[in-house]
């Protein structure tokens, strides 16, 4: 069984969501990666005696707007620190009317409206790892890290829906109100900018990924109710940052206190594309002795 001593967990924290207080004994460090440099210093400390590395996701001045994120340095850089669990934290709009402003959400799918972000590690440029990685995205969120971010949410009273479908806009512009209502009749629950392509990148990793997202605002569909804006996402963050710190201090021991080995092997499996292409070529050679 994994113990808190050998294990490290990720942090990626959202808009207003990303205090390094969480952590004890910080110190920072400025990596860089095959991709260049992540949104900003790596904070390094424990939690409860937990390795843990905290990154802001938009930098700690907040001035990377959700396309400009440098996606890839950041999920290289937690892997690069030996993270095998990434669990981040994001503000989004609400498009259920149950899904309340201050409300936890612990999606499980995602619907992906970006345009202009790298997708994968395996990008083809000479510092890149070689091949082409074709993930599965069937279930791109660790069930396992979910739960116990649902147990720990529900033992603390916070209101948590234990499942949701984030759709990722490309932003920095909301969304108008032809496609709030669009997109609640495709299905999603809540939207946001950043989720894609994370969590696409987190998998190709085979990090344990595992999001707390936090509504703030009903988006732009419901009538009668005032627009989101960015100072009523401001505030609604602010009243409510402390359910997602809460969660994260209760839940990462309880993680580094579990038996991961099966969940990582397995995502080690799926993501690597030097197998896929071994089945391919044999495949291949199979068919010229047919």
């Amino acid at each position: 069984i994994a113990c808190a001593s050998t294990f490290t967990i990720g942090i990626i924290g959202g808009s207003g969501l990303d205090d390094p207080d969480i952590l004890e004994g910080r110190t920072e460090r400025y990596v860089d990666t095959p991709y260049g440099k992540p949104s900003d210093a790596l904070i390094l400390g424990k939690i409860k005696n937990v390795e843990c590395v905290l990154l802001a996701r938009h930098g700690r001045q907040h001035t990377i707007m959700p396309s400009n994120v440098n996606y890839q340095a950041n999920i290289w850089a937690m892997k690069e620190e030996g993270c095998t669990h990434l669990l981040v934290t994001t503000a989004c709009g609400s498009l259920r009317e149950e899904i309340q402003p201050g409300d936890i959400v612990i999606i499980d799918q995602f619907i992906d409206r970006t345009t202009k972000r790298a997708q994968t590690l395996y990008d083809g440029r000479h510092t890149s790892p070689p091949g082409v990685c074709h993930i599965p995205m069937a279930e791109p969120f660790c069930n396992r890290t979910r739960e116990v971010l649902v147990e720990v949410a529900r033992s603390l009273g916070v209101k948590c829906h234990v499942r949701g479908a984030m759709v990722s806009i490309e932003g920095p512009r909301f969304s108008s109100r032809a496609e709030s209502l669009m997109f609640r009749q495709w299905g999603a629950d809540v939207i946001n900018m950043t989720t894609v392509p994370e969590v696409v990148l987190a998998k190709e990793a085979g990090l344990c990924y595992a999001s707390i997202a936090m509504a703030t605002d009903y988006d732009c569909w419901k009538e009668h109710e005032e627009a989101v804006c960015v100072d009523n996402v401001l505030k609604t963050m602010k009243e409510n940052a402390n359910k997602a710190s809460s969660i994260l201090l209760t839940a990462i021991p309880q993680i580094s206190q579990m038996d991961w080995n099966q969940t990582i092997t397995s995502l080690k499996v799926i993501c690597s594309p030097f197998k896929l292409f071994q089945r391919l070529n044999f495949y291949a050679l199979t068919l010229l002795f047919i």
